[in-house]
């Protein structure tokens, strides 16, 4: 296989499996799994709506104006001024979540979501950690915790997804080992306290 077709489908895989689309999966599911179903749906659009829409449209606002390079900011100076929008519109989310009496485990998804963005955020003033990896294996862990153990079925995703950062080059072996880990444990340490 060529380096060019390789690089095609590690180009496939990091656009398909980026953190906006995982986040769709990781709300939905857990949403569909609240004891009302339509009401845990309704907070899971709420949570995607802060957690990946706004956030998705303020990347594209800003690959307009020339701010960042494209849609999954890879230069690390420029993800320090994206990823506190990110973090704002999170945190606008919880707040939401909170005052409007969500289910806990949606109030836990989301400040699962800010812890990981909050340890991420230092890192990433010095190193570029994987966000594909992190965000990958946290909605994994959550779903694993909060819907079904099965959910780990999927772990060998976040191998494929590792693989696509480092051969498009956006990361390093260690940046996606490291997103790994920060997403496995933050993620799921902090959605299983507060469920």
């Amino acid at each position: 296989m060529s380096t060019t077709t390789e690089s095609r489908r590690a180009r496939l895989v990091t656009d398909g499996l980026k953190p906006a689309n995982v986040l769709i999966v990781e709300c939905l599911a857990l949403g569909a799994a609240q004891d009302s179903p339509w009401t845990g749906l309704a907070w899971a659009l709420l949570g995607l709506l802060f957690s990946a829409v706004i956030p998705m449209a303020y990347i594209k606002r800003s690959m307009r104006k020339g701010l960042v390079s494209d849609q999954h900011v890879g230069n690390r100076a420029s993800r320090m001024t994206v990823l506190p929008v990110i973090m704002a519109s999170v945190a606008v989310c919880l707040v939401a979540m909170y005052a409007g009496g969500a289910p806990q485990q949606m109030k836990a998804l989301v400040l699962s979501m800010m812890a990981t963005l909050i340890v991420i955020l230092p890192i990433t003033a010095f190193w570029k950690i994987s966000l594909h990896t992190a965000v990958s294996t946290g909605a994994i862990v959550v779903i694993a915790i909060g819907v079904t153990w099965w959910a780990v079925l999927a772990l060998p995703l976040v191998g494929l997804i590792g693989w696509s950062r480092v051969e498009i080059k956006d990361h390093t072996l260690g940046q996606v080992i490291a997103g790994t880990l920060v997403g496995s444990i933050v993620a799921g340490s902090v959605f299983a306290a507060f469920i």
